[in-house]
């Protein structure tokens, strides 16, 4: 009822006074207008996307799209500046509403004396719509509008933003556009570092700014810096010792060229989206400078052998923070693809990814970390590993075959894992590059088969310490792993990833201990005599043909990693991780902080009896036996199967065994015994091995041919391949025996017909036609070995 009553003395109202509903009608219409006469937002215009360290300081900066050097706003103007300004063009600016009558009527005087406009009584705040009203005509009816519109600023806006908003926006001369952008330029630093010559400088140049600009007219811009320079004294703002100097202070020359501390993640933040913005990136900026001289210096030396490109990222291992970031080498000549961002490419990993292998085969309970492992030569189907040595230890602990990045060894350890577990497992650690099924990869997977880049092996060697740092035996939580990649925006960190699988901290922990023994650089090789050597977890990758130079390195506190090579994959001799990349990746290890190393996860390990030669678990004929801490899914692995025991004759020179000699009369004793592949290659390297001694001969009957011979090749090859040579002639295959005798003869046929003998080394180069084939080799004590194989068409 009340609300009825009201409407009708409105209308009662109304209808008495209608000029005055007109009227009131008009001034609501006109506020409305007032209020919503200011674009938003004010500056339709781009910017210069902007790359900051963690400090604030400037990294680089990319032009805005429009072609002008256009910072985004900040939110303060520096003081000495905000006070040359005001001095300059608005001394009343924090006492007007937007308009300054005082300063209008003034104009007005001087304009009708000079006879022309010599005033324009602009205030800041008109400057700052006249700005955003770019190429408008300058008339009376503009300047009214730009009044209204000053009001309405003044009412949204405070006075520090008014100011910012100009600062930003104010040109500078030639497409150097705001107060940072002109500070850059102009003085090669930031507007808070900047004297106070520097400020009346840029002070006055918005006045005018293509009549005075720094590369001309240079005495009428020193006039008018002095000028604003004296009336600053006598305000009292500057004393009379700083005025003198200031007026002694030279004009800048020409524009300088921005800095360019990290152009590649400049442009990877541009590319990403993040056009037109100020970043602030994790980037440590001495960090940054240091990284950057130790790789020009090396890459100086690399050039010389024609690789030309290198890159190198440091993070922060607890955050994933990245502290340097160089996404390619400097070419003096600005050639050889050194745009291109190495840390992003995709690039053959070489052995890289063989830590992993090592470690998830050990939290699986499937090796032990110094079990022996073959390294023979092998051909599984028709992939033929070899060693980059080309040689062949016979056997070799896991961690020895890990530091030494053994081929061989890796390709049959992952055979016996699968390689869509691996596959499967590299995803999860955040290895982004596994564009195809585990079938495309095969076991070359291990060897560089696959592509991956320096950002995610570098985030995933990071995530492994990661969990090292934060395991805890009281938390279940800690005992799972997840990935985590690298960043570079500070405040914007990553969340984990939603994978996650359980992981023994002390598979983890022995392949830390492993890539100790990694071989360190020429300088750094006698690394363990020197207390004030620091432990690094690393590891090297040299991809097929040489193409690809890898070192990545781990500590709780940082993780590094470094790519060497060309962007183009030419392949150079020589270029080898561990001679390119390591010697990189050491001297920025030299240039951090002091780190400390991994603890020992106790509870994710037990001590258990180790077979000392074999390395593992003991079984009943090992000897001798030492007691190890390992992993403790190391107790699911089988006990060691290379200790045997043998018995022998009185004399102990024959081997027998009950079908040949009476029980009574045979000595047993315990003896280590490799298969006779691996025992041919082992006992090169191992003058300790014992071979076993020969059966007495009434007792060589009945023998298994495997325990005295076995083919090195081909293996288990059932198909063979036969190349034609290079004139069009038949190709040959070299077969290969293994014989525990070390001067037995092997008597040598192929599908019945006798083909030769031959004594160590027992080799023969045979031509069979295609088609089905039987291979068989006598000893000379009558062992026979058959091997059925095909040869398939050329």
């Amino acid at each position: 009822m009340r609300d009825k009553g009201l409407y009708n003395n409105i209308l009662n109202w109304s209808k008495d006074h209608p000029g005055r509903l007109a009227l009131g009608m008009g001034m609501v219409l006109a506020l409305l207008l007032f209020w919503n006469c200011l674009p938003q937002p004010l500056f339709e215009v781009p910017y210069a996307t902007v790359l900051e360290a963690r400090n604030g300081q400037l990294l680089g900066a990319k032009i805005a799209e429009d072609g002008q050097w256009r910072f985004p706003i900040k939110d303060e103007v520096p003081q000495k500046f905000e006070q040359a300004l005001l001095e300059f063009e608005d001394d009343a600016f924090y006492y007007h509403p937007g308009v300054n009558p005082a300063a209008i009527g003034r104009a007005m005087i001087q304009n009708i004396e000079a006879g022309k406009v010599v005033s324009g009584a602009s205030t800041i705040t008109m400057q700052v719509i006249r700005l955003s009203r770019k190429n408008q005509p300058r008339t009376y009816w503009e300047k009214i509008k730009e009044m209204i519109l000053a009001l309405r600023l003044e009412l949204s806006y405070s006075k520090e933003e008014i100011l910012a908003l100009y600062a930003a926006h104010a040109p500078f001369g030639g497409n150097v556009v705001g107060l940072e952008a002109a500070s850059w330029r102009y003085f090669g630093r930031p507007p808070s570092q900047l004297s106070w010559a520097e400020s009346a400088t840029l002070a006055v140049m918005p006045n005018s700014p293509a009549l005075i600009h720094p590369g001309r007219n240079r005495e009428h811009l020193e006039v008018k810096r002095n000028r604003l320079l004296k009336r600053l004294m006598q305000k009292g703002t500057l004393d009379s010792l700083t005025f003198r100097l200031a007026k002694a202070e030279p004009l800048p020359g020409k524009p300088l060229d921005l800095p360019q501390r990290a152009p590649h993640l400049l442009s990877r933040l541009y590319s990403g989206g993040h056009r037109g913005e100020r970043i602030r990136s994790t980037v440590d900026i001495s960090l940054q400078k240091q990284t950057e001289k130790i790789v020009q210096r090396h890459h100086k030396l690399l050039r010389q052998n024609e690789i030309h490109n290198a890159a190198a990222v440091i993070a922060d291992v607890r955050t994933g923070a990245v502290k340097a970031y160089i996404g390619n080498t400097k070419n003096p000549a600005n050639h050889h693809q050194n745009k291109v961002d190495v840390v992003t490419a995709p690039r053959s990993t070489g052995s890289i990814l063989k830590p992993f292998l090592y470690m998830l085969m050990q939290d699986e309970g499937m090796l032990l970390p110094d079990m022996l492992v073959a390294d023979v030569p092998t051909q599984i189907s028709n992939y033929t590993p070899k060693n980059f040595s080309k040689t062949y230890a016979g056997a070799v602990p896991a961690s020895e075959a890990l530091s030494r990045s053994l081929n061989v060894p890796a390709v049959r350890l992952l055979q016996d894992y699968g390689v869509p577990r691996l596959h499967h497992y590299l995803q999860q650690m955040g290895m982004q590059t596994l564009y195809y099924p585990p079938e495309h990869y095969g076991l070359s997977l291990i060897l560089g088969g696959a592509e991956g880049t320096l950002w995610d092996i570098t985030g995933m060697y990071a995530s492994t310490a990661r969990f090292m740092n934060r395991y805890d035996v009281r938390d279940p939580q800690t005992k799972q792993f997840k990935s985590r990649p690298l960043h570079y925006i500070e405040g914007k960190e990553p969340t984990p990833s939603n994978d996650s699988f359980s992981l023994n901290a002390g598979a983890v922990w022995s392949t830390f201990e492993a890539m100790l023994e990694v071989y360190r650089p020429d300088d750094e090789i006698n690394w363990r005599q020197y207390l004030s050597s620091r432990k690094v977890a690393w590891k090297t990758g040299t991809s097929y043909g040489f193409r690809d130079g890898w070192a990545v390195g781990v500590t709780p506190e940082y993780v590094i990693g470094v790519w060497v090579g060309n962007a183009d994959g030419e392949g150079r001799p020589g270029l080898i991780g561990n001679k390119t990349a390591g010697p990189i990746l050491f001297d920025l290890f030299d240039m951090l902080d002091e780190t400390s190393w991994f603890h020992e996860p106790l509870y994710a390990m037990k001590e258990v009896p180790v077979c000392r030669k074999s390395g593992h678990r003991a079984g009943p004929y090992c000897t001798p036996v030492d007691t190890v801490a390992v992993p403790t899914t190391g107790l699911k692995t089988e006990v060691c199967p290379y200790h045997r025991k043998v018995h022998l004759d009185t004399s102990q020179e024959y081997r027998v065994h009950s079908r040949c000699m009476p029980v009574s009369k045979m000595k047993s004793k315990e003896w280590f015994v490799l298969p006779p592949v691996q025992e041919w290659y082992y006992r090169r390297n191992n003058p300790s091995y014992a071979m076993l001694p020969p059966l007495l001969e009434q007792c060589e009957q009945d023998v298994d041919a495997t325990v005295t011979m076995e083919l090195i090749y081909p293996h288990d090859a059932s198909q063979i391949y036969v190349p034609k040579e290079m004139d069009g002639s038949k190709g040959k295959t070299v077969f290969e025996v293994a014989h525990r005798g070390s001067r037995s003869t092997i008597y040598w046929h192929l599908d019945e017909q006798y083909l030769g003998k031959t004594e160590a080394p027992h080799q023969m180069a045979l031509s069979p036609e295609p088609g089905q084939h039987r291979l068989t080799l006598v000893d000379e004590d009558g062992v026979t070995l058959r091997h059925n194989f095909e040869i398939l068409s050329r």
